[in-house]
């Protein structure tokens, strides 16, 4: 992608998803994503209706007046943004592509993070690790993580999501917010998930094209596997073709179910047809 035009497209994003941030997600976010737990911050005079429970002791009786303690949120949290960038994630049959909508979720959740003074994190994996950048702040960083996400070029076209959530693990010690952001056209993950999620706090994008559930009736056609490169004639209209092609769509997706449930951890799907904001709004508000 020439220069000029990335830029264009990072800004872009950076707009709308920044704007969405300001407008809708901050506070859903805040809300969502609880701190580590409640610290002291001050004590002051005792209002009606504060918890009893509060009153600081010693300063009523220094000032012969009721004083109580005041809490706070410790806030700052660690965002991990685990983004599948195999070949099967450039693929899209809509207005945009898999991973044109990856990047924007990605860019939604960053700017809430950054917002509520959270740092974020990168993975960029395929069946293996593409690159990590390290958890930060700032907006500098957030756009350098857009631009990566829009003009990355894998060294390798397959997914290896089991990989890629181990490695996870053994790269960040500290517990964290982790979203997943894929197709999860995979298999083999499901005991993996369960693993990291005892640590952190793991939600799964799924992120998918009409033509990753179902294959349109359009007659004879040459398609290419762009994981593997493989190449081979179909008959579109044959009926056992379109089952063989629906069954293997529907294992993926029972399969994304059933590991996120068995390991207790969120989901949530979204068509790159679908507007993804209510989704993500719904989910947020859920999970507060």
């Amino acid at each position: 992608m020439e220069v000029n035009e990335l830029l264009k497209k990072v800004r872009k994003i950076e707009i709308k998803t920044k704007g969405l941030t300001n407008h809708i997600f901050s506070g859903e976010y805040h809300s969502a994503f609880k701190g580590r737990g409640m610290s002291f911050s001050e004590v002051r005079e005792y209002q009606y209706g504060d918890d009893i429970r509060n009153i600081d002791w010693n300063v009523t009786a220094r000032f012969q007046n009721p004083f109580v303690k005041i809490f706070e949120e410790e806030r700052e949290l660690t965002v991990m943004l685990l983004i599948d960038v195999s070949k099967s994630s450039f693929i899209g049959t809509q207005n945009q592509l898999k991973n044109e909508i990856i990047s924007e979720i990605a860019g939604v959740i960053a700017f809430s993070a950054i917002q509520n003074n959270d740092k974020v994190g990168v993975l960029f994996f395929s069946d293996t690790i593409e690159m990590f950048i390290p958890p930060k702040k700032g907006r500098t960083h957030i756009l350098r993580i857009i631009r990566e996400i829009l003009n990355f070029q894998p060294k390798s076209n397959k997914t290896a999501i089991s990989f890629a959530l181990e490695s996870f693990n053994n790269m960040v010690k500290r517990k964290s917010i982790a979203f997943v952001l894929s197709d999860f056209i995979d298999e083999h993950y499901s005991d993996e998930l369960r693993h990291i999620s005892k640590k952190h706090d793991v939600i799964g994008v799924k992120v998918y094209d009409p033509l990753d559930m179902e294959l349109p009736k359009i007659g004879l056609l040459q398609i290419q596997d762009v994981e593997t490169g493989e190449k081979k004639w179909i008959d579109t209209n044959d009926k056992n073709t379109q089952q063989t092609y629906s069954a293997r769509a529907q294992f993926y997706d029972k399969n994304f179910d059933n590991s996120f449930l068995k390991a207790g951890a969120d989901r949530l799907k979204i068509k790159t047809e679908q507007p993804y904001v209510h989704i993500l709004m719904n989910f947020f508000k859920k999970r507060a």
